[in-house]
């Protein structure tokens, strides 16, 4: 769907309309229409990690509502909206209303940049990508406020401890979105394209290989630190249950719960979105294969990983994550942007560069990784310690007596 497409339709329906009318008519129906689209992915996304879960955890899942279950989502949102919304009489009500807002605009506001096909209206911003870790960025401000307004402590110490992880995974992630526009800036310029290196469209044209391959290190930082920004698990620290309640919307119920719970939710789809642009060639793909259809794809495949790791890994402590985040990542994104750096600079001297040359690229990052995480987990990873010898205890009658 393509935003001139609709104010060329809206002109000839109706030809009298003022240019500004069409322009916001345009705008309002593209808009509702990715808005729903979103909040029903949204919901499909609530349906498929039920049944995956429940498939590795070898139980049933959602099945009551609906075939399969695909009706559950809409039960769950027909109860919340049911439920009484209370609003603790202590409570700072305005920015408490406001918090779950706050947390789900932006989430919405990065597919409008996603660029759909090679002439996307909004893709083609030119700093597509600074827009969307500026909006993201607003989820810190959305977790504090619902705590603080709340006035419960125990969501206020959830809400301490995820303000200091997503601050602390922030700077990684930014970091390896340098090395993206480093490579994309480095591409576009030798095959002397005009779009620009911070534009989602321009990173898309610039993967004739898709970056996954060509920076592994930073896109594994990206992903890591996604998760993090997400509170998914192994990070999901922030609504830890068995210390803190339900974390910093402890005190939400009814239709704010469910603003929240769909924010979670829609989060790694929109993660996957902009995974997909960034790493794995977004539009790209088999000439066969529409761009569009392309990129949902990949976004599925990714959603999928974010799934599986949710199901697979443990809960990290609280120390782990921050010395994950700052012992870890911070020194790996670092390693990233200076050796793609020095690799673009010994490339840079020849007026072209071939899918061979960008190969060669990415055998040498890849090695790079490996060193990096192999180094960095031999003098920052977890000491093993010795195991303990078991004494058997004199009362339980084991003593071993020699012949």
């Amino acid at each position: 769907m393509n935003f001139n497409n609709i104010q060329n339709l809206i002109n000839t329906l109706i030809p009298s309309l003022p240019s500004w009318i069409v322009f916001m008519s345009a705008a309002i129906f593209i808009s509702f229409f990715v808005i729903n689209a979103v909040v029903m992915t949204g919901a499909l996304t609530v349906w498929l990690e039920r049944r995956l879960l429940a498939r590795i955890q070898s139980r049933l899942g959602p099945n009551r509502w609906g075939p399969f279950g695909l009706f559950t989502p809409i039960a769950d949102i027909i109860k919340m909206i049911g439920k009484e919304d209370i609003v603790p009489s202590t409570a700072d009500k305005k920015i408490f209303n406001l918090a779950p807002i706050v947390l789900l605009v932006p989430v919405l506001l990065v597919f409008a940049v996603i660029p759909m096909s090679s002439n996307s209206f909004l893709g083609q911003l030119n700093i597509g990508i600074l827009f969307i870790v500026g909006v993201t960025g607003f989820n810190t401000l959305a977790v504090f406020m619902a705590a603080w307004s709340s006035r419960n402590k125990y969501a206020l110490f959830g809400a301490m401890r995820g303000v200091a992880m997503l601050l602390s995974y922030e700077v990684p992630m930014a970091l390896s979105i340098v090395s993206v526009v480093l490579t994309t800036n480095f591409i576009l310029n030798i095959e002397g394209s005009s779009l620009s290196a911070l534009s989602l469209v321009g990173i898309v044209e610039a993967q004739r290989i898709p970056f996954f391959i060509l920076q592994p290190l930073g896109c594994l930082i990206f992903v890591t630190a996604a998760s993090a920004e997400m509170s998914r698990a192994p990070f999901d620290m922030i609504e830890s249950e068995s210390e803190l309640g339900a974390g910093y919307h402890t005190e939400y119920s009814g239709i704010k719960f469910a603003i929240f719970q769909l924010t979670e939710f829609l989060a790694p789809v929109a993660t996957a979105a902009i995974i997909s642009v960034m790493f794995a060639g977004g539009i790209r793909g088999l000439s066969i294969i529409p761009g569009s259809i392309s990129l949902i794809a990949k976004i599925f495949i990714i959603v999928l990983i974010f799934i599986w790791i949710r199901a697979t890994w443990p809960r990290l402590r609280v120390d782990q994550i921050m010395n994950f985040a700052w012992k870890f990542l911070l020194p790996l994104s670092l390693i990233n942007i200076f050796s793609q750096a020095v690799l673009l600079q010994i490339f840079l001297s020849s007026s072209s560069i071939s899918n061979t040359e960008l190969w060669i690229i990415a055998g040498i990052n890849w090695i790079i990784a490996a060193v990096s995480i192999f180094i960095l987990a031999k003098v920052f990873g977890h000491k093993g310690r010795a195991k303990n010898i078991p004494i058997p205890s004199p009362l339980a009658n084991m003593e071993f007596k020699s012949e």
